[in-house]
């Protein structure tokens, strides 16, 4: 019985040193771009002020779901991550001027964004309005943004989409939306709760994280806007960085890292079952 053990244990050891060489190995051979080779850093632009996928918690540590998506892709690749702090407005800018390679946020591949930069393609999610708690009441049935002041982050896809809506509620003779532009979720949250707008208009996910973590100082209203897949952006024509991204995350997908971290902050509705490159509209998947 004592050999019969022994020989159990030997195997296991065998098939465990087996299946961790397959592992390691599998780590080793993801793409990596000439920059990560040369630098051993995976650098990347993110604001750190867009909870639940990028904030500073309590101890002033970052975290969020493009942080730690971000933090393993870099373990997968045997690199060290870096984070360069930026607005949002100023991201597909700079990639576009070449002056830094990948800008971790969750992007909608518009047409004018495709002229300049590529996707890698992780998550999905939609835009919702959210206001004050005693305002709620006002934002009941069709049309509820007609005639408010909304709040959106500049060249997201919420400033896009505020605009539509306030196109489609002056075809209908409704007034039309009083849009504001701020650099940040944040600011459009003070703005907010100060009466200075009346809704924000954001990221289905990210405005139902803070309904929660506010404890209800702003509350999501009726209405969901262009559920759409949403991407890491990259250079145009960087082929490199986008594959290496890509596997990356198809590897956490696969060994089930991705839906830990998505389900770690209640984000396992925005889950997709492939991560994939948007170089042009026509390869969007709804």
């Amino acid at each position: 019985m004592q050999r019969y053990l022994s020989s159990l244990r030997v195997g296991a050891l065998a098939a465990a040193a087996f299946f961790g060489a397959v592992g390691a190995l599998g780590a080793a051979e993801l793409p990596k771009s000439p920059e990560v080779t040369e630098t051993g850093k995976l650098a990347i632009a993110n604001t750190l002020e867009y909870a639940p996928f990028e904030f500073i918690d309590e101890n002033g540590k970052q975290v969020g779901i493009n942080i730690e998506l971000a933090e393993e892709t870099a373990r997968l690749l045997g690199a060290e991550l870096d984070v360069t702090r930026m607005p949002f407005p100023s991201m597909v800018p700079g990639l576009a001027a070449g002056r830094f390679k990948v800008a971790w946020e969750t992007f909608a591949a518009t047409d004018d964004r495709l002229k300049q930069v590529d996707f890698v393609m992780f998550i999905k999610s939609g835009i919702v309005a959210s206001t004050t708690a005693d305002k709620a009441a006002q934002f009941q049935g069709e049309n509820n943004l007609c005639g408010k002041r909304v709040g959106v982050i500049g060249g997201a896809v919420s400033d896009f989409i505020a605009d539509r809506l306030s196109a489609e509620c002056k075809e209908k003779g409704l007034p039309e939306i009083a849009k504001s532009i701020f650099p940040e979720g944040k600011d459009i949250i003070q703005a907010a709760l100060s009466d200075r707008v009346d809704a924000r208009l954001d990221d289905a996910t990210a405005s139902g994280y803070f309904e929660v973590t506010s404890k209800g100082q702003m509350v999501v209203v009726p209405g969901l806007y262009d559920v759409a897949p949403l991407g890491i952006a990259v250079p145009k024509g960087d082929k490199e960085t986008a594959e290496m991204l890509r596997a990356a995350l198809q590897e956490m997908i696969q060994n089930g890292t991705y839906k830990t971290i998505m389900a770690k902050y209640g984000m396992t509705s925005a889950m997709i079952e492939e991560a994939y490159v948007v170089d042009a509209a026509d390869k969007i998947r709804q």
